[in-house]
């Protein structure tokens, strides 16, 4: 008997816990053929809108749940999305929810994208506190945390994870150069099988990441300076 309860526990933990990605309202779809999923503000883009996406229960694997995610904005021909913060009772907005979250989902023509040029996002491993220099100087990031670097013309940047036997790189400004992730982990963040978004380049632990992918992360993360 004993048995039979631990089993029914754990079938309600995992049903209760499981992860659903739902496209909980279409308004319209629109028909293209493009892979990229990228972040914008819909405030200060003529974006069209299409629908919404919901993630209900957390998984700390993100490259499953963009998956998921990508799967369902595809059904419709979205290649843009926001953060849609929930509305509280007394007409607030609610801040970010692992567990429960919204996107909204767009079409935006590829030429009205907006262009960051010379900037680098590092994102942090959703598993650990890590550490690494800049030129130098010491950087301290937390589980699911990112940040972001304007590079100056001229200078060149140093990036070291400072381990005996970590990674460095080096990156500099360039001109036209577009932006650029680094996930700064010792684990590989390997191709998709829902298309190109997701696949990186792996330096040791520098992983330079793919733009829609990124984009997720720093949707889902949160923003030091």
């Amino acid at each position: 008997m004993k048995k039979f309860l631990f089993l029914n526990l754990v079938f309600l933990a995992t049903f209760f816990f499981a992860q659903n990605v739902m496209l909980n309202k279409v308004v319209k779809s629109h028909s293209n053929k493009d892979k990229i999923f990228y972040k914008i503000n819909p405030e200060t883009t003529a974006a069209e809108y299409l629908g919404e996406v919901e993630v209900q229960g957390f998984s700390d694997n993100d490259a499953k749940v963009f998956g998921m995610i990508y799967k369902k904005a595809k059904e419709i021909g979205a290649n843009s999305f926001a953060f849609l913060p929930f509305e509280e009772v007394d007409g607030t907005l609610s801040k970010f929810d692992p567990a429960h979250y919204k996107l909204s989902l767009y079409y935006l023509p590829t030429s009205d994208f907006p262009k960051e040029e010379n900037k680098v996002y590092f994102i942090s491993s959703p598993y650990k506190k890590q550490t690494i220099s800049i030129n130098n100087e010491k950087l301290v990031f937390e589980p699911r945390s990112f940040t972001e670097m304007k590079m100056a013309p001229g200078e060149i940047y140093t990036i070291s994870t400072r381990k005996l036997l970590g990674s460095s790189i080096k990156i500099a400004a360039k001109q036209n150069q577009p932006v650029q992730y680094f996930q700064l982990s010792g684990l590989s963040v390997n191709s998709n099988e829902y298309g190109n978004p997701g696949i990186n380049l792996k330096s040791g632990d520098i992983i330079r990441l793919e733009q829609s992918y990124a984009q997720f992360l720093t949707t889902i993360y949160q923003y030091f300076k």
